[in-house]
């Protein structure tokens, strides 16, 4: 019986293979529209019940899902702790822990999206990926002391404008750590416009932040670039 869910479930050329393929293709696609749906305004209560069923549903036959893959898989932990084990998990988490009182974790069902990589067989990128791979693990140095450096900045910025601005708008920037988010959204060029420097200070030494900004937006971008590029390089090498 093992190995018949087995080839079932992990064998998509047999026929019931393709149609239970199919079968949680379509509903990971329904389910994730039906939670996109939850979110709009005045639903109505016909909409708001049919939405709750068809969740129970869906988590219902997901779990399910979940047990049976745990129990024909050959090394269950390797399974249950691996990428699409723990995306399948997060997938049913608020079906095992409704706690909704204390930690609402319905946000988890969005995590379903994740499922579609094995769903539609996105594997077939596996060179792609592994080049990813490859170009992230020549740059990572680079990249952790980026990172570092940009932490630092981060801090610098946040205590720069906190003087600066601080006594003109003791609100907005009470403290170090409220300007944070300033220094991080300025940064990174978003600029929301919810918190902005008023004094003239506070304009000149965003002027220089929002230079910097452009070099941490780029630097990331490049690194990843060139070092893609030399792993394009490796591959065609090593074949």
């Amino acid at each position: 019986m093992r190995n018949q869910l087995r080839r079932i479930i992990e064998d998509n050329t047999s026929p019931l293979g393709k149609l239970f393929d199919y079968f949680i293709q379509i509903l990971i696609f329904l389910s994730l529209f039906a939670v996109s749906l939850e979110t709009l305004p005045d639903k109505g209560i016909l909409l708001t019940s049919i939405l709750h069923v068809f969740e129970i549903f869906c988590l219902s036959v997901f779990s399910i899902e979940y047990v049976l893959r745990v129990f024909v898989a050959e090394k269950p932990f390797k399974y249950i702790f691996s990428f699409y084990g723990i995306i399948d998990f997060l997938a049913v988490a608020p079906f095992f822990f409704p706690t909704k009182d204390i930690v609402d974790l319905r946000f988890l069902r969005a995590f379903r999206i994740f499922r579609l990589f094995r769903a539609l067989k996105l594997i077939r990128y596996s060179k792609a990926i592994n080049r990813l791979s490859t170009a992230i693990d020549i740059v990572k140095e680079e990249l952790v002391l980026f990172f570092v450096i940009i932490l630092i900045l981060i801090f610098m910025v946040s205590a720069g404008i906190y003087f600066f601005e601080n006594e003109a708008q003791p609100d907005i920037f009470q403290s170090i750590f409220h300007s944070m988010w300033w220094a991080i959204v300025t940064l990174t060029t978003v600029g929301y416009g919810d918190a902005y420097p008023i004094t003239m200070g506070g304009k000149i030494f965003t002027f220089f932040v929002l230079i910097i900004g452009v070099g941490v937006v780029t630097i990331p971008a490049g690194l990843i670039g060139s070092a893609l590029s030399e792993a394009r390089n490796l591959e065609k090498k090593n074949e």
